[in-house]
């Protein structure tokens, strides 16, 4: 049975290679109705059809058409390029089958909390500053997806229940990855704070989760490559943590996104942010 919720936010999605997991997502994509749908960067991987050729499965093709037709049927698509379709922010400020294209957006949820919806990349320091050293990491990370998809196979084969991801395991256990995300948290949620909100929601790290960090929401999206998580946003205002493919009772982490206390509007003209894209009242 679908159910309606008032927002979906989903990044990371990688489409045009074979580790975008275009089914799961499809099959959450019909379990889950909303009136705004936020695509929130590499939803297509430009970088790996550049450098490893294109993979379009029917599944793909198939996610494609869903997002369009929810465009054209009256859903609110927000599209936010990340770093691997950095090619569409040469078009933001426009739209294309309905869907817009910011570089940031703020969403009022419906308890009247702001959002500010970024991807996240430019608080990556190696994306930002080593592009040479995030193309070789990110060799790295597809192919632990590719033998994570392998492991996945084996496990169905010997009848061995649930998912377990081999990047995520490898990142909670190296002590540079963690740190990596903690660095990465901390610069996302002091960009939020100077913009006056109450939280932030981004993608970029493939590391979902709903917390409060420094008085302020922090939320992050995840992945379609590997751990096929999703945000969702309730009639009345509350963010649950989707996992898609899991069991019901648990897929869900069902988790209120704090409520941060505003920090003051008020700032140098120096620092005056550029201006975001905000939903109509």
């Amino acid at each position: 049975m679908t159910k309606r919720v008032r927002a979906i936010f989903i990044s990371d999605v990688h489409l045009g290679t074979r580790a975008c997991q275009a089914d799961r997502l499809l099959d959450f994509l019909r379990a889950y109705e909303s009136d705004h749908l936020f695509l929130v960067g590499d939803i297509v991987d430009f970088w790996a059809m550049k450098r490893r050729g294109v993979y379009w499965s029917a599944a793909q093709n198939t996610l494609v058409q869903k997002i369009l037709k929810r465009a054209r049927h009256h859903t609110n698509v927000v599209f936010i390029p990340g770093n691997h379709d950095e090619v569409a922010r040469d078009h933001v400020g426009t739209s294309f089958g309905n869907i817009q294209v910011q570089r940031e957006y703020l969403h009022t949820a419906a308890d009247g909390r702001r959002y500010l919806l970024l991807h996240g990349d430019e608080f990556d320091g190696v994306t930002k500053y080593h592009r040479w050293l995030a193309i070789l990491g990110d060799h790295a990370y597809s192919l632990v997806v590719r033998l994570n998809i392998l492991l996945s196979w084996a496990r169905r084969s010997l009848g061995i229940p649930g998912y377990w991801s081999l990047s995520g395991y490898a990142k909670s256990k190296v002590k540079k990855a963690v740190n990596f995300i903690f660095d990465f948290e901390q610069s996302v949620v002091r960009h939020a704070k100077e913009r006056g909100v109450d939280g932030v929601i981004c993608g970029h790290i493939h590391a979902a989760t709903i917390r409060e960090i420094d008085g302020l929401a922090y939320v992050n999206c995840g992945d379609w490559v590997d751990s096929c998580t999703a945000i969702v946003e309730h009639e009345d205002g509350r963010l649950e943590l989707v996992r898609a493919g899991l069991r019901r009772d648990a897929a869900h982490e069902d988790a209120r996104a704090p409520v941060a206390p505003r920090p003051p509007a008020v700032r140098p003209e120096a620092e005056t942010p550029p201006v975001v894209a905000e939903e109509p009242a």
